[in-house]
């Protein structure tokens, strides 16, 4: 009588698998605060790699601009490295004209407020008007720019240098004029643009008004 040997089955084993090792969130960017968009302390001009700088840029950032902008808690003012009244205004006048056409900050503070103080100097019209013939086509740069803010920034600087030069501006405002005639076709501009010719008048004497008249026909004397 042989012997059956019997053969147990084997039994399955079910392997369970151990959950997969869960990976680390990328920690969350922090959003930035509502208020930094309106804190120039947070805008850097120099971040921006992929644009070269303007040659504006480059003086100040090699200090070739003797002020730096100074934050206030309610508004910005200038730091001058030397009292205005001793700085030579060529070419520190006509590099602050060219820092008008800026469209970054801080740059644009420094221009428009350098441009302004420089001429308050006691002085400033025996340093300014030599330098009208190299002065002039700056401006009128800063006034055909397509951007509103360095076209106003350009027509303030205009009004201010002719109040301080008054009648020796009249040998070159036909240059500047065009670029005024243009913008008279927008209606936000219109008023502003009718008040500096006002004051163009006022500043540069009679002879103003034939100058102005005879690029802007429809302009109307004070």
């Amino acid at each position: 009588m042989s012997s059956s040997v019997r053969i147990k089955p084997k039994t399955a084993i079910q392997k369970t698998s151990s959950p997969l090792p869960c990976s680390p969130e990328p920690a969350a960017k922090p959003q930035p605060k509502p208020s930094d968009k309106l804190n120039p302390k947070t805008i850097d001009p120099f971040g921006d790699h992929s644009r070269a700088p303007s040659a504006f840029a480059a003086i100040y950032a090699k200090g070739g601009v003797p002020c730096r902008l100074m934050h206030g808690a309610v508004k910005h003012r200038l730091q001058w490295e030397r009292v205005p009244e001793t700085l030579p205004f060529d070419p520190l006048l006509i590099t602050l004209a060219e820092g008008l056409r800026e469209t970054r900050h801080p740059y644009t503070f420094v221009s428009k407020e350098g441009f302004k103080e420089l001429l308050l100097v006691e002085d400033a019209a025996e340093k300014a008007v030599p330098l009208l013939p190299r002065l002039v086509p700056v401006l009128k740069a800063a006034l055909a720019h397509s951007d509103d803010e360095v076209f106003e920034r350009g027509l303030d600087a205009l009004v201010q240098l002719s109040a301080v030069v008054g009648s020796s501006l009249n040998d070159h405002l036909k240059l500047l004029l065009t670029n005024l005639s243009r913008r008279l076709m927008d209606k936000k501009f219109k008023e502003k643009i009718t008040t500096a010719l006002q004051k163009l008048e006022q500043c540069g004497g009679q002879a103003t008004v034939a100058i102005i008249k005879s690029k802007i026909p429809t302009y109307c004397s004070v």
